[in-house]
This record gives C-alpha cells, sequence and structure tokens, in this order.
C-alpha cells in the first residue's frame, strides 16, 4: 500500500523500483515527464553531486565549462538539462570514455527543434515518469497485479474497495502531481491554472516556439481536454479550437502546439496498438487524445466534481460515444495502467477498428506480442453488452489474449464464469 502524500515527505513512487534496477546497471539514464510529475524528487533523493541548470548561477558556470559536469561523486545528477543542450553529449561522450554504472543521472525534457545533441541511443536510456497512478493515492490497496495478469493463468482475484465513484471524481480534480496533492481546493485551482499559464507563457518559449496568438494556444489546448479519451481528428480539435469563429486556427499553426505539446509531455496520446504476431485487418492507426492529468482537462474546460457528477460538460463541442464523466475516468485509468505497464516491461496501446465497429479501450502488451484486454466502464455493475468486444477479441488473437479485463468503480474484484476479469479501479496496481 502506498501512504497519502504529506507536504515535505517524499511519498515512494511504482517507477522508484524501476531506476532501483536499471540506474546501478547503466552508466547513465535521464528521467523524462511533464512539469511536475516528480523527476528532481526522485532523482534528487539518489544524487551525491548535483548540477541545477534552472538555477541561473549555476547554468552560467556549466555554459562557460561544460565538462565540469562530469566532476563529482557519482551518482551525479544534472537536472533540467535541456537548458545546457551541451550537457548530453557531455555524458554521451563520457559513457563513450567508459563511465561506470550509476555515474549520471539526467532530467529534463528533450531540447528545442535544432538543437545539435546526439540522440544517446545506446548510452543514455530513458524512463519515463508520470503522475500518481492510483494505486500511489493512498486511496487503498490495491490487490490485483496487472504483472501477475500479464503472466498468465488467470489467477484468481480478491479484494474490496469502500472508493466509489465520488471519489474517483475527487481523484479526477485533485491532480496527480505530487506537490499539488496536500492543497486545498482554490488553492489547487489557482495552481493548476497557473500550471496551463506557464505552458503558454513560458514552456512554449523555453522549447524553442515562438507563440504568436497565445489565446488561439489556450482554445486549441482546451479542444483537446474537451476530446480526451477520443479519436477524435485534428481537424475536428481544430474545429472545435475555433469557438464558431468562421477564422479557425491554421492547420500550420496547429501542429507545432501539437508537436511541442508532446515533447514537454502536457498531451500524452495513447497510439493505436498494431499487433505483431497476428493479422488484423482494418484497424485504425490514430491515436486516442489525453492530456498528462486529467485534473489539467477539468481546469480548461471549467468544470468541478459536482458538473461532471451532474453530467455536465464545459468547453467546446467535441463529438463523444461517453458523458464528459465517463472519457475523464477513462483518461484517469489510462494514466495508471501505462505506470503500471511499465513496470512490468509492458506496452499499452487501444484498438479501434477502420470504422469504429469494434474498439477496446486499452490494449496492455508485452514484448512476445502476447496481451491483456481491458475495457473501462463508469460504473459499479457489468452488463452483456460491456464485455462484447472483448469477446470479439479472443475470436481474432485467440491464445495471444493472455486475459480481459473490465475495470469498473464497483466495490469487489472477482473473475466470471466466463473468465472475464472484473476489477475496481482502485484495486488495481503494478
Amino acid at each position: 500500500m502506498y501512504a497519502r502524500q504529506v507536504p515535505g515527505t517524499y511519498v515512494r513512487r511504482i517507477v522508484d523500483d524501476e531506476i532501483d534496477v536499471l540506474l546501478p546497471g547503466l552508466p547513465a539514464l535521464a528521467l523524462e515527464g511533464a512539469k511536475g510529475v516528480g523527476k528532481t524528487a526522485t532523482a534528487r533523493r539518489r544524487a551525491a553531486t548535483a548540477y541545477r541548470l534552472d538555477d541561473r548561477r549555476e547554468r552560467q558556470i556549466i555554459e562557460a565549462d561544460p565538462s565540469r559536469l562530469t566532476g563529482g561523486t557519482r551518482p551525479i545528477l544534472i537536472d533540467e538539462w535541456q537548458r545546457v543542450p551541451e550537457s548530453w553529449d557531455v555524458v554521451r561522450r563520457a559513457v563513450d570514455d567508459g563511465a561506470p554504472p550509476g555515474t549520471f543521472l539526467l532530467t529534463g525534457s528533450p531540447p528545442s527543434p535544432g538543437t545539435t545533441t546526439h540522440s544517446g541511443a545506446g548510452r543514455i536510456v530513458i524512463a519515463r515518469m508520470r503522475p500518481l497512478s492510483l494505486a500511489e493515492r493512498g486511496r487503498g490497496d490495491p490487490t490485483v497485479s496487472l504483472r501477475e495478469l500479464l503472466d498468465g493463468g488467470l489467477p484468481p482475484l480478491r479484494g474490496a474497495t469502500q472508493t466509489v465513484l465520488v471519489d474517483y471524481v475527487e481523484e479526477i480534480v485533485r491532480s496527480g502531481f505530487p506537490g499539488l496533492r496536500h492543497l486545498a481546493d482554490r488553492v489547487l485551482r489557482a495552481q493548476l491554472d497557473g500550471y496551463v499559464d506557464r505552458i503558454v507563457d513560458r514552456e512554449f518559449p523555453e522549447a524553442g516556439h515562438v507563440v504568436r496568438n497565445p489565446a488561439g494556444l489556450r482554445r486549441w489546448l482546451t479542444a483537446y481536454a474537451a476530446a480526451s479519451a477520443t479519436n477524435a481528428t485534428y481537424e475536428a480539435i481544430r474545429d472545435a479550437a475555433a469557438g464558431g469563429s468562421a477564422r479557425k486556427p491554421s492547420r500550420a499553426s496547429t501542429i507545432p502546439y501539437r508537436d511541442v505539446l508532446e515533447r514537454l509531455h502536457v498531451v500524452d496520446p495513447l497510439p493505436a496498438w498494431l499487433p505483431t504476431r497476428n493479422r488484423m485487418a482494418r484497424l485504425g492507426a490514430a491515436p486516442k487524445h489525453h492530456l498528462v492529468d486529467p485534473a489539467l482537462a477539468t481546469r480548461l474546460l471549467g468544470v468541478d466534481a459536482d458538473a461532471l457528477l451532474a453530467g455536465r460538460s464545459g468547453g467546446p463541442s467535441i463529438l463523444r460515444d461517453n458523458t464528459l464523466l465517463g472519457c475523464l475516468f477513462e483518461s484517469l485509468v489510462t494514466q495508471s495502467v501505462r505506470v503500471y505497464a511499465q513496470a512490468a516491461e509492458a506496452r499499452v496501446g487501444h484498438l479501434r477498428t477502420h470504422r469504429g465497429e469494434r474498439e477496446v479501450d486499452l490494449i496492455v502488451e508485452r514484448a512476445n506480442g502476447r496481451v491483456v484486454a481491458i475495457e473501462v466502464k463508469l460504473g459499479a455493475v457489468v452488463e452483456e453488452r460491456d464485455l462484447r468486444h472483448l469477446r470479439w477479441l479472443k475470436t481474432h488473437i485467440a491464445d495471444d489474449l493472455i486475459d480481459a479485463m473490465i475495470i469498473t468503480t464497483g466495490p469487489e474484484a472477482y473473475r466470471r464464469k466466463d473468465g472475464i476479469a472484473v476489477v475496481p479501479a482502485a484495486l488495481l496496481g503494478p
């Protein structure tokens, strides 16, 4: 069980286990993720020497002589490395020259386009960090392990939770950014609004993109939030960003929006699953849209917990098959499942046939091509119609379907007679 976040304390993360395995065996490890996910706090717990390149004084010293980054007691943390892009190549060359395992730990984001840095492939391994998953938020004790489901054998399921719909809505609006979890409601909303302001006013320029129309960027980001957990086309998002105006933002201006936001990990699209072992014709290739944290979507759309529970939507109109609450619940579950899947060395996608007749919300795939298929349901009771796409998938990939699961807001985890797992979101963990 993971503890609740307390101001001034560090709560151990699922990714900590991954770092504890990788760092002692690699000369250089980079932690990537959006601002606020906790990269620096996680890295500083391990560093014996730290260079903070977001500090102007330290940055000027390193810019004058980047080779200084190789000095100090290991592990050496280079925080916000993209502020001095040459630091990446300094680390790469040090690895080439035989730096021992556990030497470098980097945090930051990819540098702006046009910056000349080596890819680091084969020298610097990247570990992704996301906001706190449901299992890490202290809501309860997860009793169902995604890793065990991926191991196969249809393990028996157990566990009960008192977490109900209103609690999940609270988690959607409360945010998974560790530094915000303790804040009172009004202060939390101000911080989330400030996060969006920083993206537009500071992060874009720092990423090398001049925003000539900040209001247009905000409208596009709001439209993207409205498209959470949908396959809306980018043309539909552009139309929604126009807000009824005849002058919608040009494609040439919105493509950089998307590219920069992905590099900043603010948007976190879920790729389409393309099977490696089975031939399935007519699968769609479009991603599902997600922001890094659904709490940002609620602020952009101007909705709170009461509005979500009342079934109201905010912001521009986007065609969706579910309520806004249903989409944001799916986004919350997707973010959590991606954290658990990373710990199990698996990747996550979604399945949708070309015309949309069949959809499976999440496909968790191991390197051997075998998968766990997951449907997300905003409800406590599973009905037969909720199972139809999972059963269809079984007929197409047979034994490559290790397990099938419906994630709900219900009280208990159990396995149906047909073998399909039913798991409350609060009971799923790594």
